[in-house]
């Protein structure tokens, strides 16, 4: 008779746990407004998702060559609570990987940080926000990112010529004295 409890308990536990999976609580895409080179963007989860997944995607443009960086933060009180983020990545708007962030810290802060020096221009891109809820505690991220110009190589040519006529005029009026 034990055993028959035993076992009626095991199948009430396991049918219970078949219907304990994490949802998906992504938002629907957004936009990142990139004015004077920055834009910012973030998330505020709160209620019931302990266990709960999410990818969030923040979509921009670049309208020349560019080099992009992005920092993504999320803090709790200790890494028992709040979000756990697992990805931060660049993708192009065709869905294509351009690169995936680096994770610098882990636990109560999460911490990941995006570089990229030659964005091609004209295109489309966004970065996706990958992680889990930890607790039933609210828990929020937020992330900054910089677009800026990359200068043609025109640019660098004009300066060095620069360079080199202010050089030679130095050196004349060296030998002159």
């Amino acid at each position: 008779m034990t055993n028959m409890k035993n076992i009626a308990a095991s199948l009430a536990l396991a049918c219970a746990a078949m219907g304990a999976q994490a949802a998906d609580i992504s938002l629907p895409a957004g936009s990142v407004d990139i004015i004077d080179g920055a834009g910012a963007f973030s998330r505020l989860i709160t209620g019931n998702h302990s266990g709960d997944t999410f990818t969030d995607t923040y979509a921009f443009d670049v309208a020349g060559l560019s080099s992009f960086t992005a920092n993504l933060y999320s803090s709790a009180g200790n890494a028992r609570v709040g979000l756990d983020i697992t990805g931060f990545s660049l993708f192009a708007n065709d869905g294509s990987l351009v690169r995936a962030g680096t994770q610098i810290e882990t636990g109560k802060y999460d911490e990941w940080s995006l570089d990229l020096s030659n964005l091609a221009s004209g295109a489309g891109y966004y970065v996706a926000v990958t992680g889990s809820v930890v607790s039933q505690a609210a828990g929020a991220y937020s992330g900054l990112v910089s677009v800026s110009a990359v200068p043609e190589p025109a640019t660098y040519g004009m300066l060095l010529g620069g360079m080199a006529l202010l050089s030679v005029a130095a050196r004349r009026r060296s030998l002159a004295k």
